[in-house]
């Protein structure tokens, strides 16, 4: 695999990421679902799963940016095993609405499963890591994966802040904290 495929790829994972958030707002704002303290870990989980795409992208591939995005999403993995068993008894509806017949957890996980085997996957292919000293700067497209990530990551911050205010977030969150307390 070409440096410039790798690199490539490592954009549309983070076109992945963003589409994971995006949906992720899509049930918070529009279906009125507020992330229970599970759920947010494990968005943090997929944002953190970008450092090292983006990494990657900044300063060229290396097997260590792959391995922090790596054990990101073990993490995340760990996390939602653990809201899917918190669900798992016959007759429990689980958290949430349902997606095509799993709950949001239940795809983060498969999420997540799937983003450790393409770095595993990443990581078989030795050349991305031969450095020709030719820069090669990101294009656009890579560029745009990186903001829109990092803005994304923004929103969830600030909606995290509004849910949760400055203590615990609620096991069962059903208003924004911070907006109930605002005049």
């Amino acid at each position: 695999m070409t440096r410039s495929l790798a690199l490539t790829l490592n954009a549309l994972g983070l076109y992945a990421v963003a589409l994971v958030l995006v949906i992720a707002f899509a049930a918070q704002l529009l279906l009125n679902e507020l992330p229970c303290p599970l759920c947010l870990l494990q968005r943090i989980q997929f944002a953190m799963l970008a450092v090292g795409p983006i990494l990657n992208l900044r300063f060229g591939p290396r097997p260590s940016y792959y391995a922090v995005s790596l054990f990101t999403a073990i993490a995340g993995a760990a996390f939602a095993t653990r809201q899917i068993l918190l669900h798992i008894m016959p007759g429990d509806l689980g958290y949430g609405s349902a997606l095509l017949g799993y709950h949001y957890y239940t795809w983060a996980f498969i999420g997540f499963a799937v983003a450790i085997i393409a770095l595993a996957a990443m990581l078989l292919f030795d050349e991305q890591f031969r450095d020709d000293g030719k820069p090669q700067p990101a294009g656009a497209f890579a560029r745009a994966a990186v903001w829109l990530v990092i803005a994304l990551t923004a929103l969830n911050v600030v909606s995290t802040l509004l849910e949760c205010g400055f203590g615990a977030c609620p096991d069962n969150p059903v208003a924004y904290e911070l907006l109930k307390r605002a005049p």
